[in-house]
């Protein structure tokens, strides 16, 4: 009897053990199968920088902010996605004939500071646009996500043949299919001379969208009042931050720049900045930011160097700058709380401003082409963008 009273009991704690073993709810991560794995948003931007595209630069500068602005309201079973977002420039002479002219600015990046300024630092200079150079270029040199499931996309813009250079779009067009990559074409000027000079074709064989631009088009400026409103959450929500590490300065400086760069373009850039800026899942600062740090790993507050803070905590203890930083971190939370109450008041206000103008005509843009495909595409990725 004692024996098999042993044996069921052993029986039962080895049960329990493999209950417990199995209920165990692993963490949501980008490798996590099922409803709440978080989704990959990756993007290329290519750009032609070659002397006829001042305008197409002005438009990308501003449309940065609505691109990530749609993708911030784009959900997946409830969970939204990381946004990644690489920038290259091809067509310019100085960029070399054995590297077809192309150069990468950006890795793939969620640092949108980054971006944005070194969107701003972009010129023109004439030279020879490969098309196919510069999208397989971008296609093996960046880290594409693996999973299927992610949406990867390539944006290029610009003009004269897309069948020039010694790298065929079709041989580009076969290492997108690899590797599950969407390749869409966007032709500044006429769309039926777009397709004389075989725009249409790289979008065809890349799965993809082709449109046309006026890229010398301004970018529509439609003052709100909630623009002076989102400026001044933006001071507040500035004041958040903690710059940690040897970047952490130099980081702080860089979003007061990207700021008045955005500002100084017109107040549509920077109300649209703000909106991007008052959620938390878009502009994350991990890097640099303590507070954003803490909130991805709370050890961080342990293993600081406190020399590298700002001089006003470099004295405290421990104990006190956890105090700061979880005081910092509430008040941001409640600042972009309300950034996001009031950007959807802005945009109403738009929209509806948009419609009674709508019997004048709009034209097509680059921020109208782009944020057209991305809600088109998004569908495919089981992405619902509101």
């Amino acid at each position: 009897m004692n024996t098999l009273y042993k044996l069921l009991t052993s029986f039962l704690l080895i049960m329990g053990a493999t209950t417990l073993i199995y209920s165990k709810k692993p963490p949501v991560s980008q490798n996590t199968p099922g409803p709440n794995r978080q989704k990959k948003v990756q993007i290329a931007v290519l750009l032609d920088v070659s002397n006829s595209m001042d305008g197409l630069i002005g438009q990308a500068k501003a449309q940065l902010w609505n691109m990530v602005s749609v993708l911030g309201k784009a959900t997946c079973n409830d969970v939204a996605p990381s946004v990644e977002i690489a920038l290259y420039e091809y067509g310019r002479p100085t960029n070399g004939a054995s590297a077809g002219y192309v150069k990468q600015i950006n890795y793939f990046t969620r640092d949108l500071d980054e971006v944005s300024r070194n969107l701003f630092r972009l010129s023109t200079n004439g030279g020879d646009e490969y098309c196919g150079h510069v999208i397989y270029t971008s296609l093996t040199s960046l880290e594409w996500d693996a999973n299927p499931d992610n949406y990867k996309v390539i944006f290029i813009a610009g003009n004269e043949d897309f069948l020039q250079g010694d790298i065929s779009y079709t041989q580009a067009c076969a290492e997108a299919k690899k590797k599950g990559v969407t390749i869409n074409t966007i032709y500044c000027g006429d769309r039926n001379q777009g397709i004389r000079e075989h725009w249409n074709l790289g979008s065809e064989c890349g799965s993809g969208s082709f449109t046309n631009i006026n890229q010398n088009a301004q970018v529509i400026d439609i003052p709100t009042p909630y623009d002076t409103v989102l400026f001044q959450l933006n001071i507040q929500l500035n004041g958040t931050y903690i710059g940690y590490g040897r970047a952490g300065q130099a980081a702080m400086s860089k979003q007061d720049e990207v700021d008045k760069m955005n500002y100084s373009m017109n107040k549509a850039a920077a109300a649209q900045r703000v909106s991007v800026k008052g959620k938390k899942q878009l502009y994350n600062n991990s890097t640099w930011d303590l507070v954003d740090a803490s909130q991805d790993d709370a050890t961080v507050l342990d293993k600081v160097d406190m020399n590298t803070l700002p001089d006003n905590l470099k004295n405290k203890s421990r104990s006190e700058l956890k105090q700061i930083v979880t005081t910092k971190s509430t008040q941001r939370t409640a600042i972009q709380k309300e950034i996001s109450a009031v950007s959807v008041k802005r945009e109403t206000y738009i929209n509806q401003e948009k419609a009674r103008r709508a019997n004048r005509g709009s034209e097509q843009t680059l921020e109208t082409e782009i944020e057209k495909i991305i809600r088109q595409q998004a569908k495919k990725y089981n992405l619902v963008i509101q």
